[in-house]
């Protein structure tokens, strides 16, 4: 049985400041640290369950950040830049599961601890054929693309009840409760860690419960930006629309454009915004 696992930080246990999502920052290299505990969580749990291959995608900025050199040895590890899928680099119909571990609420949830969708600052929400979607409603829809059901996601509690409100009765474990976007009560690395690979095993062991999130075709992506000029700079990609000052939308029969673009839209929109200070 052949497992899937893409893996943000920003729901990762014990992490709640901005400065350690990034190379550089205060607390980075610890945060790099437990991201890969939270992996590994998740491929002792898989593993105990019957899986015969586990392939882990870091998921997560700069895709630099798990460390290879802890990672559970029964994994491969998909990461750096220029992945084409992105967050989904990877995941295709080999897949019996997907998990998505270190995930994070989309932008604007309350409590949702670090929550935004894709860009942090450029976009203010994402849509798929109108409905406003996270970064688990984007990966899934993608798995569903292919007939891989997400078994499991962990991260703060506002992920958890988000993919609750998605997938149906999916596994879920909450690390993290929020406060506010920077604040959370936490558990403990031992305990959290111990609940994820506990949840991984129980996901797997009862597969047949979930089916997998698919998006009817055609699609419609739809981005909110915070700039009317990232938006005219979008809106030049071709098959892309401005269907209003800081609103770009993308039409198509495959998913996987999706993915693709968006990692393409957050190119253009880091440029742009490049140097703009508090009009970026």
């Amino acid at each position: 049985m052949r497992v899937y696992v893409s893996v943000d930080m920003e729901g990762v246990t014990g992490l709640t400041d901005p400065e350690e999502m990034h190379a550089g920052g205060r607390g980075y290299e610890r945060g790099c640290e437990l991201m890969t505990a939270d992996a590994n969580a998740v491929v002792a749990g898989v593993c105990e369950a019957g899986a015969t291959a586990v392939v882990v995608n870091d998921a997560h900025g700069s895709t630099k950040n798990l460390r290879v050199d802890l990672l559970d040895p029964r994994a491969s590890l998909i990461r750096g830049p220029g992945k084409p899928m992105r967050m989904a680099q990877g995941l295709t119909g080999e897949f019996q599961a997907a998990c998505f571990v270190g995930y994070h609420a989309r932008a604007g949830v309350r409590h949702g601890v670090l929550n935004h969708t894709w860009m942090g600052r450029e976009i203010q929400n994402v849509y798929l054929n109108g409905e406003v979607v996270g970064e688990a409603a984007l990966v899934a829809g993608f798995a569903g693309f292919f007939g891989v059901p997400v078994a499991l996601v962990t991260g703060d509690e506002a992920v958890c009840e988000e993919a609750r409100s998605l997938l149906g009765d999916v596994e879920t474990v909450a690390v993290k409760k929020g406060v506010d976007r920077f604040a959370a009560e936490l558990l403990t690395p031992s305990v959290a860690q111990a609940l994820i690979r506990e949840g991984a095993a129980r996901a797997l062991n009862r597969l047949g419960d979930f089916r997998p999130y698919v998006v009817p075709l055609p699609v419609t992506l739809g981005v909110e930006w915070n700039s009317t000029a990232i938006a005219a700079a979008c809106s030049l990609v071709p098959g892309t629309r401005q269907a209003g000052p800081r609103h770009t939308e993308f039409t198509t029969e495959d998913f996987r454009d999706i993915m693709g673009l968006l990692g393409l839209y957050a190119s253009i929109a880091g440029q742009v915004a490049c140097g703009s200070g508090i009009y970026g």
